[in-house]
């Protein structure tokens, strides 16, 4: 199947993940600038009023980029909804991207068929993120037009299986959108996520360490100093398990060896105290050297990726 024709604008075959904190306006423009739908979390823009401020500016500026440069038209981008009983602001931010007819809306945390809906009524594609392939056929029969299949490895919220099997059992029955997330860090990772079977590949990682991202130093400097092993998986923080990095559970003076057990009564989306001070993180950092603008960073993605197809394809 065909990706929708939403997509057609992309210079590279990836979605930038939503990053809690970390995605504004100034990181989503950079990425779809560069060819890449960039993503923020609705709950990022605080107090509920900036939302639509946020949506404005984006339009905006991606509408001028385009009139500026019609043979490198902006990607589209998206927002993601926390869709878990914990957001009180949910039915004011689908109402907000309504208004603003958003491409793209990415549901977290729970599958809402009138959510969905909502997003198909003003021309928009929904996707939906799961963790296995039980997740992901509740996502579709409850009208999800693509799957980001998280797996092991993946900043943040994190699932527990390897993408192999992952992508392989969602393909057997379902032929529409699908994006792989999990420690995708390099050209040749987005490359290998195609040959599985996945037709984006999400990264968000990576996109901590750039000049655009909301982040302080510390945090943009654990990227780049950061390996796979620097990472710890925990529901801890939030009540859903998640990755981490090692450094910043140690700097809020927990060992990160013998953290104790979460659930979902310590999840609250209307906080971002925990997220500041413990900074999610995934695996595939360790190909990350440098803090540098985003648009540099998808034109070395864009290079590795053309190498690999040609060292694949010949």
């Amino acid at each position: 199947m065909a990706l929708p024709a939403i997509f057609d604008r992309l210079r590279l075959p990836v979605i930038g993940s939503p990053l809690f904190i970390v995605s504004g306006p100034e990181l989503v423009i950079a990425q779809c600038k560069a060819g890449i739908v960039g993503s923020f979390p609705a709950l990022n823009a605080r107090p509920q009023s900036l939302l639509d401020e946020w949506l404005h500016q984006i339009t905006e500026e991606l509408a001028a980029w385009d009139r500026a440069n019609p043979d490198a038209p902006a990607a589209p981008f998206a927002v993601n909804q926390i869709v878990h009983k914990s957001n009180v602001r949910l039915e004011e931010d689908v109402a907000t991207c309504a208004k603003w007819k958003v491409p793209i809306v990415i549901t977290s945390l729970g599958a809402r068929p009138e959510l969905n809906d909502a997003v198909h009524s003003w021309g928009g594609i929904a996707l939906h993120d799961v963790i296995d392939d039980k997740f992901a056929h509740k996502a579709i029969e409850k009208g999800a037009d693509g799957l980001i299949l998280v797996a092991t490895g993946a900043g943040g919220h994190a699932g527990r299986l390897n993408p192999f099997p992952l992508v392989q059992e969602v393909r057997e029955w379902f032929d529409g959108p699908v994006i792989l997330s999990g420690a995708i860090a390099t050209g040749r990772s987005i490359l290998a996520s195609q040959v599985l079977g996945a037709d984006l590949a999400y990264i968000g990682s990576p996109f901590i360490a750039t000049n655009e991202a909301n982040a302080v130093a510390a945090y943009k400097q654990g990227i780049v100093e950061g390996r796979a092993a620097d990472i710890v998986y925990s529901n801890l923080f939030t009540g859903v398990h998640g990755n981490y990095l090692r450094s910043s559970i140690v700097a809020a003076g927990m060992d990160p060896d013998n953290l104790p057990e979460g659930d979902l009564s310590t999840m609250n989306f209307g906080g971002a105290k925990a997220w500041k001070e413990i900074w999610g993180s995934g695996q595939g950092i360790g190909a990350i050297n440098a803090v540098e603008p985003a648009a540099a960073l998808v034109e070395r993605l864009k290079a590795e990726y053309a190498a690999a197809r040609a060292a694949v394809c010949g």
